[in-house]
């Protein structure tokens, strides 16, 4: 029974509208590399929580990209790119030794990230600093990050506490790495 004016739905009144498609999540991780990190096998365990969570990122069918920071350099270790399912060789590859330039690390993620935000509007970007801290001075938080996580390295017998301070002032989450080994 139709209501009172109304008239039988018909071709004319249905109209396609096409649905954004979900433009997913770029997981941007930025791995510490420095000499301090190969102390006490903190790249080590590092590079596997790499892994692990590159293979998670793979099976939401998310995006991953890499930075490395070492040796007065930032380098892109993992362009932004669909993860795969396969990272064994380039994250068993990753060296280390030197200095921790974080400030030229967080300058290419954020041109990176500025120029993805761009290309893929929606896109969620979420920024995860993986590092015991051990630079000075602490870091701005990248503008074009939706989230910032640290993941904090530090186990001296004299803590900094560098990476807390970064979370606070980044207003994000700072989680010790050795809490991830359980996950």
């Amino acid at each position: 029974m139709l209501a009172k004016g109304s008239e039988p739905l018909r071709a004319p009144h249905l109209r396609f509208q096409q649905q954004a498609a979900e433009a997913g999540t770029l997981h941007c991780l930025v791995l510490d590399c420095s000499g301090s990190m190969l102390k006490r096998r903190n790249l080590t365990l590092a590079k596997g929580l790499l892994l692990r969570w590159s293979e998670q990122v793979y099976r939401q069918r998310g995006e991953l990209m890499v930075i490395g920071f070492a040796a007065g350099q930032a380098r892109l270790l993992c362009k932004p790119q669909k993860a795969r399912s396969s990272n064994h060789a380039w994250i068993d590859a990753i060296g280390g030794g030197g200095g921790s330039p974080v400030a030229a690390a967080l300058e290419l993620a954020e041109r990176t990230l500025a120029r993805e935000r761009r290309n893929a509007r929606g896109k969620r970007i979420g920024l995860w600093l993986l590092s015991d801290g051990r630079f000075d001075p602490l870091p701005a938080r990248p503008p074009s990050a939706d989230f910032c996580v640290v993941v904090d390295f530090e186990n001296a017998s004299v803590p900094l506490g560098r990476a807390a301070q970064i979370a606070r002032s980044w207003g994000a989450e700072c989680v010790p790495a050795k809490n991830l080994l359980t996950r």
